[in-house]
C-alpha cells in the first residue's frame, strides 16, 4: 500500500486538504494527516480538522509521496518548520514525490526544490515562486508535474491535483475509475 503524509497546521486551506487526503483514501491509499503538534487544527474558514499524528512522530517513517495542502499561514508555517524540509529534502534524496498546491509551492521554491523545473502555484505567488527560484518556469496551468514534483494552483484545482496524484501513485486506470466514482 502507498504511503502519503500531509503536513499541515493552522490557516491550512480546508478544500485543498480535504479533496487530496479523500482522494487518495479512495484509492486505497494510506494518508496520515500530520498537524505540526498533533493537536486539532483550525483551517482558513474556521473548520475544525483533527490530526492523525504529530509531524515529529511520523516525519521519519518510509513515505512515497509528500503533500503540502496551501492556505496561510499554513505554507509560511510549513515552509519554517524543521520536519517538513527534513521529509521534503529526504524524499527528493530518494527520488519520491513531492507535490504542493496553492501557497505551499513557495516552500519547496525555498528549499530549492523548484529550480529548473516546471511549476505552478496560486496566481498572487507567481512573483515570489519566481523570485525565490529564476531557473524554475512558472506555468500557468492547474495541475503541472516535471520529474518527481507535482504543483498546483489552488481550491479550485484541488480534485484534478488530487486525481493527478492518485494516478503518479496507482496508475491511471485507478485515477479513471476514482474519477468516474467522484464523477470528476
Amino acid at each position: 500500500m502507498k504511503k502519503v503524509l500531509v503536513p499541515f497546521t493552522e490557516g491550512v486551506e480546508e478544500m485543498e486538504m480535504v479533496a487530496v487526503v479523500d482522494v487518495l483514501r479512495r484509492a486505497d491509499v494510506h494518508v496520515c494527516m500530520a498537524s505540526l503538534d498533533g493537536k486539532t487544527v483550525v483551517g482558513r474558514s474556521n473548520i475544525f480538522i483533527e490530526a492523525d499524528a504529530a509531524l515529529a512522530d511520523v516525519a521519519d517513517q518510509a513515505w512515497d509521496m509528500v503533500v503540502l495542502p496551501g492556505g496561510l499561514p499554513n505554507a509560511n508555517l510549513l515552509r519554517d518548520d524543521a520536519h517538513v524540509k527534513a521529509v521534503v529534502e529526504r524524499l527528493r534524496s530518494e527520488r519520491k514525490s513531492i507535490a504542493a498546491i496553492c501557497a505551499a509551492p513557495t516552500a519547496l521554491a525555498a528549499y530549492g526544490i523548484t529550480a529548473g523545473k516546471r511549476v505552478t502555484s496560486y496566481p498572487a505567488c507567481q512573483p515570489e515562486m519566481e523570485n525565490l527560484q529564476p531557473s524554475s518556469v512558472y506555468v500557468d496551468e492547474a495541475v503541472v508535474e516535471d520529474d518527481f514534483l507535482i504543483t498546483s494552483r489552488g481550491p479550485g484545482t484541488a480534485i484534478a491535483f488530487a486525481l493527478h496524484l492518485v494516478s503518479r501513485l496507482c496508475g491511471e486506470e485507478k485515477e479513471a475509475e476514482i474519477r468516474t466514482s467522484i464523477v470528476a
